[in-house]
């Protein structure tokens, strides 16, 4: 997989440092709250596995699918829920847990919607951020890197997929997916 990588963007060491760093103040930040992780299937799935190992206060986590891709590499513009919370969110703290804002549409819907449910709060923790593909503004709370527009995959981000197990975030060569 790596013959598929322009170059490595971040490192498996800068990624856990900064999730240390973010694991630090979250903690710190919803001492003595009811918090709820919410992670956004499937590409959170590291990034939430790693973050909620440093979050040194009690926590609980579910999870929500939502699409607005598919197998494309750019954004529909369209939300759609494909599994919803197994638990009531009224009166808790929650921390979406997402991978990356790309246009922003996904996660402010997402962030409406949990709002409608009558939580204490909705914020978001997000590992990257593109500023450059921004569609919509969104506050992130808590984020891990700020990144530029180029096609990443790795710790959760994939293409078609694939690449998600990779420990690290990477450049994919543009002819892998402009085939």
């Amino acid at each position: 997989m790596l013959n598929d990588m322009e170059r490595i963007l971040l490192s498996e060491e800068e990624i856990k440092q900064r999730i240390q760093e973010m694991g630090n103040q979250i903690s710190k930040d919803y001492q003595g709250k009811d918090l709820i992780l919410v992670g956004v299937l499937k590409g959170s799935v590291p990034f939430m596995a790693d973050l909620m190992k440093r979050i040194e206060i009690p926590c609980s986590m579910d999870f929500m699918a939502v699409s607005s891709y598919g197998n494309s590499t750019e954004s529909s513009g369209i939300v759609r829920i494909l599994k919803d919370l197994d638990f009531e969110i009224e009166n808790k703290d929650i921390l979406i847990i997402e991978d990356i804002v790309d246009s922003g549409t996904t996660l402010k819907y997402l962030k409406k919607y949990l709002a409608s449910k009558n939580p204490k709060s909705v914020e978001i923790a997000c590992l990257l951020n593109k500023p450059e593909r921004r569609a919509v503004e969104i506050d992130v709370k808590y984020l891990g890197f700020e990144v530029p527009n180029y096609f990443l995959v790795g710790y959760g981000l994939d293409y078609a997929e694939k690449y998600r197990n990779l420990p690290y975030i990477g450049i994919l060569k543009e002819c892998v997916y402009k085939k």
